[in-house]
């Protein structure tokens, strides 16, 4: 029992750590957070040091039933439209700046993101992943994904509000980071080498679906679904990288490798670059923004229903 609690407490103290930096002032970086650090920051005595935190749900009705306190609701698919025919596609610079200063997004200040929807086929974790995934492309460098969500932070018997919050304009930094991205050209020209990954469930990587104008995967693609990353009875939860390392150094997906990741509409593969960067701290993760649905657009590109084993 000594030796379980001795561990929790230097897993307290590097957690905070790695939020607060000599002073007191947030410490630039990307992550995730615990509920009961969050609400630490929230309650901050300076206004300066409180986070800016949003509330990613699709569901406008589930802010308006309670959220965080201080959370703006910046509901994940207004970054998101049809381009070219193509469904959820990314929308242009112009109009996701416009939206996330809307927002609130404030260069030098931390951002708490959470959703919920805490079991499967609900995945509302990819609401929170592609809003910091966006965040993150915009040059925002301080991001922290609640773990747990609000189921976690629920169970933990913290606070919620019905009062709306919004945030004052924000300020996007002047360098983005759009070398995150890939378009489909460079999954296409990939090096040898460069691992490919699709993050959808099994059935839909080997083309047993409903969903999808063409069956299947891009060729070359090994399968690892995102939720095999979180917790089983809270998909918001993250694992620790000890307890999937094995697992993911079996689908090829180590540290040493370049890494090329896309999914179904780029939420999923979203989660999963997030993982792999940002808690796993793999150096060259990448997410192919377009992913399944825009490649299934472009009939002349081929595709493959069998199962790729890894390299």
């Amino acid at each position: 029992m000594q030796r379980i609690a001795s561990h929790g407490l230097v897993k307290w103290a590097l957690t905070v750590f790695a939020i607060v930096a000599p002073g007191g002032a947030a410490r630039a970086d990307i992550g995730i957070i615990s509920p009961a650090e969050a609400k630490k920051l929230i309650d901050a005595a300076e206004p300066a040091q409180r986070p800016i935190v949003l509330d990613t749900r699709g569901g406008y009705k589930d802010y308006f039933r309670g959220h965080l306190p201080t959370a703006h609701h910046i509901n994940f698919d207004t970054l998101r439209g049809t381009d070219h025919g193509v469904p959820v596609q990314y929308l242009p610079d112009d109009l996701t700046r416009a939206l996330l200063v809307r927002a609130g997004v404030e260069k030098d200040r931390m951002h708490l993101i959470y959703a919920t929807g805490d079991k499967l086929p609900n995945d509302e974790i990819l609401s929170a992943s592609m809003v910091a995934y966006v965040l993150e492309k915009y040059g925002v460098q301080n991001i922290r994904i609640v773990d747990g969500g609000l189921p976690g932070w629920t169970k933990a018997k913290l606070p919620v509000t019905q009062e709306y919050f919004g945030n004052p304009k924000g300020t996007l930094p002047e360098k983005g980071d759009p070398g995150i991205a890939l378009t489909v050209d460079d999954v296409l020209k990939r090096k040898p080498g460069a691992v490919l990954v699709d993050a959808r469930p099994a059935n839909e990587y080997l083309g047993d679906d409903d969903i999808w104008l063409r069956k299947g995967h891009i060729p070359g693609a090994i399968s690892f679904h995102w939720a095999r990353l979180m917790e089983k009875d809270n998909t918001h939860a993250f694992l620790p990288f000890e307890k999937v390392k094995a697992d993911l150094a079996a689908a090829g997906l180590t540290a040493d490798k370049e890494i090329l990741v896309y999914c179904g509409t780029s939420r999923e593969g979203s989660l999963l670059r997030f993982y792999l960067k940002h808690v796993a701290k793999y150096p060259n993760v990448r997410l192919y923004e377009g992913s399944w649905k825009e490649y299934v657009a472009l009939k002349h590109l081929p595709a493959e229903t069998k199962a790729n084993k890894p390299k």
